[in-house]
């Protein structure tokens, strides 16, 4: 900022500067020369009288040349003797000039003198009149003001011309446009130092706040502008340093509240595990006697089996939620194969397929996906995202999907069912949000499951990305470096998921032929097209049995639905 309003200054100065300096000049020349020609012409005036004086004074008898001679040898010292006004109009050269008329040669004193031919018509229609020209004065070619003038003598159209060098004038000029151009020079300079100044005033004061502004942002809260007088710039800074007080003692309200959060989560947990235990204990004993029970007693043993399982469930991820604030949950990697953990989540899920009338369909490499993952850990992520979709599927398929690259896997679940809404993508894996609270949960879910698969994706140093749209169902993708220490690459299943993309190209090419090709039916690479259209007449789409080449897993667009690569979000369900 300071280099840019110093740049700025600098061009308008110099700008200002040579704008004012040529006007300047312009005046003093004109000055100069207007001065200089107003001395000549009084000059001229006498001179002219001395000539006539001198021609009267000789003989007519005599040669013309040798009276004009006689006549330019009385002007003296050709104007240094003449008084005040030749001092001012300077030193001058006399030329006598007699035109040629019948039966007279021109004659010219001195001989071989040049007049300009336009001055001198000028002259011999009867007029005093001047002209600026280069001409030769005493050896030297310079710029001069030549003046001439019809004379009353007995030499028929007599003229006189003066010669008056410019040569002083022009030092004149020279030494005051010097003397400007170095004023031009200082002020350009000084106007660059005063602004550097002004602007060094305004400007330290907004880098100490950006600075500190900076640090603030990397939790040095205690961080404040210094306060100087009580100008703008002191204002400004007591206003930053309330606002840096008032956000440091949110914070720390924040961070207390969030502890205390924190805390409470975990020794509630902790407290209700054993009086947990003791009811399940208690829970067991009567379930045992439950056939000797009567009907509405058995029915409420059953209930209260089913709520306890719910609730230890609950507690369960209370705690494995607590560790994860806590920073104590621990990765216990082995070296398995990738497919090990999709088939025991898939073992937990089916009988939740079988009540909701869902089928499951897994699409893996039939060769082992060798990675260093935590099995368990994984196997809940994946048990989760089955879950969510079976609830959400509308009794249509689901499939599970494993995609794998040199450094990179990827796991994906594809349900065709309700689909998320614009912007719940950004929601889905926030603690205990769920998109519509009075659908059925068959899973029996806490409303924690998503929000703990993230954080178990982060742990591996991995992702965990959603899509959906309304109607069209959605994608869960988890990506996790393949090797433990390895930098997580490119995923090699897209998102949106690549039936999606095939039914956005389909759609492209089919605007691209005007309806030429309206009734013919898909090609291969418009599977997913066909798919979409008919989950949304209501019918089961077909399952893409193939993952495609890997894309980039950000290649959505707004258009092909919610999608959103999640860093903290929340349950679907």
């Amino acid at each position: 900022m300071q280099l840019r309003v110093v740049s700025s200054t600098l061009a308008l100065s110099f700008t200002v500067i040579i704008v004012v300096a040529f006007m300047l000049m312009q005046q003093m020349t004109e000055s100069l020369l207007q001065s200089k020609l107003s001395a000549a012409v009084d000059q001229t005036s006498r001179m002219r009288g001395t000539v006539e004086m001198q021609i009267a004074a000789t003989d007519d008898a005599s040669p013309d040349q040798s009276r004009l001679d006689a006549a330019r040898n009385s002007l003296g010292d050709r104007g240094l003797a003449g008084g005040d006004q030749a001092v001012s109009a300077g030193t001058f050269d006399p030329i006598l000039v007699a035109p040629g008329s019948a039966g007279r040669e021109q004659v010219v004193s001195p001989i071989g003198a040049q007049i300009p031919e336009e001055l001198q018509n000028q002259v011999e229609q009867g007029r005093i009149a001047s002209q600026f020209a280069t001409v030769s004065f005493r050896g030297q070619v310079t710029k001069a003001l030549i003046i001439g003038t019809p004379t009353d003598s007995r030499i028929p159209n007599l003229q006189l011309y003066l010669v008056f060098p410019l040569s002083a004038e022009e030092q004149t000029l020279s030494i005051m446009q010097n003397t400007i151009i170095t004023a031009g020079l200082a002020l350009i300079l000084l106007s660059a130092a005063i602004a550097w100044i002004v602007t060094r005033q305004v400007v330290l004061p907004v880098r100490q706040a950006a600075s500190i502004a900076s640090r603030f942002s990397e939790g040095h809260f205690k961080e404040r502008m210094v306060v100087r007088g009580e100008d703008d710039m002191a204002r400004m800074g007591n206003a930053f340093n309330s606002m840096a007080e008032s956000l440091s003692q949110q914070i720390h309200s924040l961070e207390e509240y969030g502890n205390l959060q924190k805390r409470f989560t975990s020794d509630v947990s902790h407290e209700l595990r054993t009086p947990l235990t003791t009811v399940r204990m208690a829970a067991d004993i009567i379930s045992d006697d439950a056939e000797e029970f009567a009907p509405p007693t058995k029915r409420a043993v059953e209930l209260l089996e089913s709520e306890l399982d719910r609730f230890e469930a609950l507690l369960t991820d209370l705690l494995e939620v607590s560790r994860h604030d806590a920073g104590v949950a621990e990765l216990d990697t082995s070296h398995v194969d990738a497919r090990s953990p999709a088939f025991d989540a898939l073992d937990t899920v089916y009988h939740l397929a079988d009540q909701a009338g869902t089928s499951i369909e897994t699409h893996m490499p039939d060769d082992p996906v060798v990675a260093d993952v935590d099995p368990r850990r994984v196997e809940r992520v994946l048990r989760n995202l089955l879950a969510n979709a079976i609830d959400h599927s509308e009794q249509k398929p689901v499939a599970l999907y494993l995609g794998a690259n040199e450094d990179t896997l990827a796991f994906g679940v594809r349900d065709y069912g309700v689909g998320l809404k614009p912007g719940e993508a950004q929601l889905v894996f926030n603690r205990f949000w769920r998109a519509d609270p009075s659908r059925v949960r068959r899973s029996g879910g806490t409303g924690l499951g998503l929000a703990i698969s993230l954080e178990d994706a982060k742990l591996h140093g991995g992702t965990l990305d959603c899509w959906g749209d309304p109607g069209n169902g959605s994608f869960f993708r988890l990506t996790l470096p393949r090797f433990e220490g390895a930098e997580l690459g490119e995923s090699p299943l897209p998102l949106p998921p690549f039936d999606v993309q095939d039914f956005v190209q389909t759609s492209q090419r089919r605007e691209l032929t005007d309806g030429k090709s309206a009734g013919a039916s898909p090609a291969a690479g418009e599977t997913g097209g066909a798919d979409l259209d008919s989950a949304e007449d209501g019918e089961t789409p077909e399952i893409p049995e193939i993952l495609g080449e890997p894309t980039s897993g950000d290649s959505g667009s707004p258009d092909e639905g919610s999608t959103a690569r999640i860093e903290k979000g929340q349950d679907e369900s």
